[in-house]
């Protein structure tokens, strides 16, 4: 408990567990439409699933990393059709 405190006072702080979970699960989205867009060729597709990997690496927030996942995930469905 003490590393924590030291990380903290450091200005380190952890994500929280919905950081997580949404971090992860717009990385399997991304990475299944990345294998997707790839198998049949739609390069919009590919691109879409790359962006969804690699957005949670540069947003802190837990809020704004739903809203650009679900952003990306509405360009995933929209790029379907």
């Amino acid at each position: 408990m003490a590393n924590l405190q030291t990380l903290q006072s450091l200005g380190i702080l952890l994500p929280s567990p919905a950081y997580l979970i949404g971090a992860v699960l717009f990385g399997l989205i991304g990475f299944a439409a990345y294998r997707y867009g790839k198998r049949v060729g739609r390069r919009r597709s590919q691109w879409l699933g790359v962006a969804l990997m690699l957005y949670p690496y540069a947003i802190a927030q837990t809020w704004l990393l739903y809203v650009v996942g679900a952003a990306l995930c509405a360009g995933l469905f929209i790029d379907r059709n």
